[in-house]
């Protein structure tokens, strides 16, 4: 066998990375005979060309969504929201900081005080020119008394955010953050002009690639090309419709027969077919997303820890790596931080299913003969029902009883996540381990979905964030991965690989694996060949 082929093997089955593949043929002198279609991240020679309409059949709309940004919850509206609008940071496919509608930032050296300098001569779709007062007021969207944004608890640190002039912001924080600039990149901190509110959300105006033009929740969107746009190089489709195709089988056909040329959650029982099939491309990108299982820890029984350890124990997480997610994947450690981000901690024990444990704990807690409903539908994620089905199964052997309850796809996220008391979930995960704490663990943030609250792991939240010392920080984000890995009412059973399949022509750069769908920015990013 050549050295080629001999790593082309290695490769398609998975055993060396696309990086390492494409070290090892460089450095053997071989890139020249590789196919380009092997990597369709890969850019085109030629640039990007503009025109068409890009259609997307993307997973997890309802008709209970919204475009305001506080409350954007699923693929399809974090999708669109990016579509249409912009924020002052973006994080790129390396996971760093880069600026968007801030030019430039710096801070005082304790970190307290951020100052970003604006672009000049940006417009919203209405031809407002953007200053410093639409920041400032999109950022106090997120941080009023009554807010319920999840990008709430990232602000909770902000003392005082003012306007110094009409193209600087200066942020003062009751605390250091060194990784203020991230939290400005995430997805609910998208601009608007100043004093939106109530159904103007769903105008979708901003500053971004594409204006929307008709808005139906959990059902379409559709938007055209911003002529006016700031951003070169982006941008560079005519139109770029938007469906909500929960049913992965739906979504599949839709992409074979040409009815939607990109599609997120490719089913992976059947994507050893898809990869066969003439005219798609599959992607499977490795980033910070991962499946939970969240308890509500303030109703009992889960507010015994003993109850929530047994459950934990009794989840056969290889199984489910198997099973599920079909090798695409890592299993997970009952915490939320993934192993590309900076601080995991790799000397962690691996918690793996123990059956006899898991009894032992449920016995303690006097919960043998219960019965714990565990809701599912697979708008959590595809291939939740089964996941539910086999951990039902696997708590047998423990002697645990689970109910699963099947929920309905549509307003999954607004009638069944954080309101029952067990349920499947999905997350995109964050690119620092403090937004990801702060969004989904600490005490009181909107999005905690197991109302947690823990006093130490709350303590070293607020001490991390302010440490500027790499390697005392790093040891404070490993204890907290301790902690919520055996106190949390997180159930953390995998890391997912983002598997999503398009059309072959459909081209694009670099994938980022930020969130799914290319960090969410595709429709800015990819371009027709």
């Amino acid at each position: 066998m050549s050295s080629l082929a001999a790593l082309l093997e290695l490769f398609e089955q998975k055993k060396i990375s696309r990086r390492e593949f494409l070290n090892r043929t460089a450095a053997l002198g071989l890139m020249a005979t590789v196919s380009p279609a092997l990597f369709p991240g890969s850019a085109e020679a030629g640039g990007p060309k503009s025109g068409g309409r890009l259609i997307m059949g993307l997973t997890g709309g309802s008709t209970t969504d919204s475009m305001n940004p506080a409350t954007l919850t699923s693929n399809m509206n974090q999708n669109l929201n990016w579509q249409i609008r912009n924020n002052l940071v973006e994080i790129d496919h390396n996971f760093d900081p880069i600026p968007e509608l801030a030019e430039s930032w710096e801070s005082t050296p304790d970190a307290k005080v951020w100052r970003f300098k604006l672009r000049k001569g940006v417009e919203f779709h209405n031809g407002k020119t953007m200053t410093a007062e639409d920041v400032v007021y999109s950022i106090n969207h997120h941080r009023g008394e009554k807010s319920k944004s999840g990008a709430k608890g990232y602000l909770k640190a902000i003392e005082n955010i003012k306007a110094d002039g009409q193209y600087e912001v200066v942020f003062t924080l009751s605390g250091g953050s060194a990784d203020f600039p991230f939290i400005l990149g995430d997805y609910h901190l998208s601009i608007c002009p100043a004093g939106t509110q109530g159904q103007e959300w769903e105008k979708g105006i901003g500053t971004g690639a594409y204006v929307l033009e008709s808005w139906e929740p959990g059902v379409r969107a559709f938007a055209t090309r911003n002529p006016n746009y700031w951003k070169e190089g982006r941008g560079h489709f005519d139109e770029v419709e938007t469906l909500s195709i929960v049913d992965t089988n739906a979504r599949t056909n839709a992409l074979k027969t040409g009815q939607i040329n990109y599609m997120d959650r490719v089913e992976l029982k059947t994507v050893h077919l898809m990869k066969r099939m003439p005219g798609v491309n599959v992607t499977a990108t490795t980033g910070t997303a991962h499946y939970t299982i969240p308890m509500l820890v303030d109703r009992s029984p889960y507010n015994d820890n003993n109850v929530r350890t047994a459950l934990k124990l009794a989840i056969d997480r290889e199984e489910l790596l198997k099973q599920v997610l079909r090798g695409y994947g890592e299993i997970g450690n009952d915490h939320p931080i993934a192993p590309v981000n900076r601080y995991f901690n790799d000397d962690l024990e691996q918690r793996r299913s123990d059956p006899d444990q898991a009894k032992f704990y449920m016995k303690k807690a006097g919960m043998l003969d219960h019965t714990f409903n565990l809701h599912a539908a697979d708008a959590a994620f595809a291939g939740a029902v089964d996941a539910a089905v086999m951990i039902q199964e696997q708590a047998k052997k423990a002697g645990i009883k689970i109910n699963v309850v099947r929920d309905p796809d549509d307003g999954y996220w607004s009638n069944v996540w954080m309101k029952k008391e067990w349920c499947m979930c999905y997350w995109g995960g964050r690119p620092t381990e403090d937004m990801m704490f702060s969004v989904a663990y600490a005490n009181g943030a909107p999005w905690n979905d197991t109302n947690w609250n823990n006093k130490r792991f709350n303590e070293l939240l607020v001490a991390a964030r302010a440490e500027l010392d790499s390697t005392k920080r790093g040891k404070m984000y490993a204890e907290m991965q301790e902690i919520c890995r055996n106190d949390s009412g997180t159930v953390v059973p995998m890391y997912n690989q983002m598997v999503e399949a398009s059309s072959d022509k459909l081209a694009h750069g670099s994938i980022s694996g930020h969130m799914a769908v290319d960090g969410m920015r595709n429709a800015e990013r990819w371009w027709f060949k």
